[in-house]
């Protein structure tokens, strides 16, 4: 039986950061780097940032080889990853999925986004993640951005995550070398 669980659709909210993140995100990568070992698997989003708030889901990446794209999406859905059902869908050719997983007592919901390793959308990816982890102005400044976003009625997946789409734009235009 696999340890990921099915995915609570919830409405977003503001979820201070949980120092368990790391641990848990290291526990699905495990998971899922032992069933695909030619796949790169790596924790990104907020729950990624120590120390920055978020929705509470554990975002990962699973970076995949050209040509292996069936082989990566086989691979997570035989871990027990379900097809999104709510929130921004993302096309088959570049999915995401979502679990859920048990650690210590508590759920964490899982977002699994699959993408080409060679893709610009990879660099984006661990770019922002990374440039909020040394900037802790920034970090704020995005904290801010979704309390904000949250605190003005937003209660869609869909739509919290078009309303921060401006501020990530213009982290990744300047963090651009």
């Amino acid at each position: 039986m696999s340890p990921i669980l099915p995915y609570a659709i919830l409405p977003p909210v503001y979820v201070e950061y949980d120092t368990s993140a790391p641990e848990v995100a290291q526990r699905v990568i495990d998971l899922v780097g032992a069933a695909a070992p030619w796949a790169r698997i790596d924790h990104i989003g907020s729950t990624a940032i120590p120390g920055c708030a978020g929705k509470g889901i554990i975002d990962l990446v699973a970076l995949y080889p050209e040509g292996r794209l069936d082989a990566m999406r086989d691979t997570i859905d035989a871990l027990g990853f379900q097809p999104q059902r709510s929130g921004h869908a993302f096309p088959e050719d570049r999915p995401m999925r979502v679990g859920a997983i048990e650690h210590r007592g508590q759920v964490y919901r899982l977002h699994m986004h699959v993408v080409a390793a060679d893709s610009d959308e990879a660099q984006s990816l661990y770019r922002f993640r990374d440039v909020l982890r040394s900037d802790q102005v920034l970090r704020d400044d995005y904290q801010a951005k979704k309390r904000a976003i949250l605190q003005s009625g937003v209660n869609s997946s869909n739509d919290y995550t078009q309303a921060k789409g401006d501020f990530i734009s213009a982290v990744l235009a300047r963090s651009v070398h």
